[in-house]
């Protein structure tokens, strides 16, 4: 199978956009990994270290504060949930960018299925705690929706054309 070749602007797009994703996936993983290989009470410590010269100099940091409160209540089980988490987000986000990269066509549907799925779910947090970081995120997602649609559409023609005898 060969590897996917953009086109045009949109293709380039499209190519662009689920890099983006695979590497987002990559993180997700080593996020996964070292979570497994952290104590919450050694994580906890790592962040108060992190953070000790931003509080000492702002006592009301947004990001200082909320790490710290975060790390200050992890429990082992919560850790569990989001190493797995992270490793199974991570894992299907780079097995399907790979796949979309060599033009396997049973990514796509299962790519916009994905994609949607936390759509709707980053569309509930926004109902809840909107922030502009998971709008921009919900935004970029849909566009890629978009984007992984019609390139679907694309292959299948392709593949379509290419398999009429002549």
């Amino acid at each position: 199978m060969a590897w996917f070749k953009p086109g045009d602007l949109l293709d380039r797009t499209f190519e662009v956009g689920i890099i983006l994703k695979g590497l987002d996936g990559l993180l997700e993983l080593i996020g996964g990994a070292l979570l497994l290989a952290v104590s919450p009470a050694t994580l906890n410590h790592l962040v108060v270290t992190l953070t000790q010269h931003e509080i000492s100099e702002d006592p009301h940091d947004f990001v200082a504060t909320h790490l710290l409160h975060l790390t200050a209540g992890l429990h082992q089980s919560t850790v569990w949930f989001g190493a797995v988490y992270l490793l199974l987000h991570g894992a299907v986000k780079v097995v399907l960018v790979v796949a979309l990269l060599r033009n396997q066509l049973w990514a796509y549907p299962w790519t916009i299925v994905f994609l949607l799925a936390f759509i709707g779910y980053q569309l509930y947090r926004i109902a809840l705690h909107p922030t502009i970081g998971l709008a921009l995120l919900t935004i970029f997602d849909a566009f890629v929706v978009w984007l992984t649609w019609r390139e679907y559409g694309r292959q299948r023609a392709g593949r379509a054309h290419s398999s009429v005898p002549t």
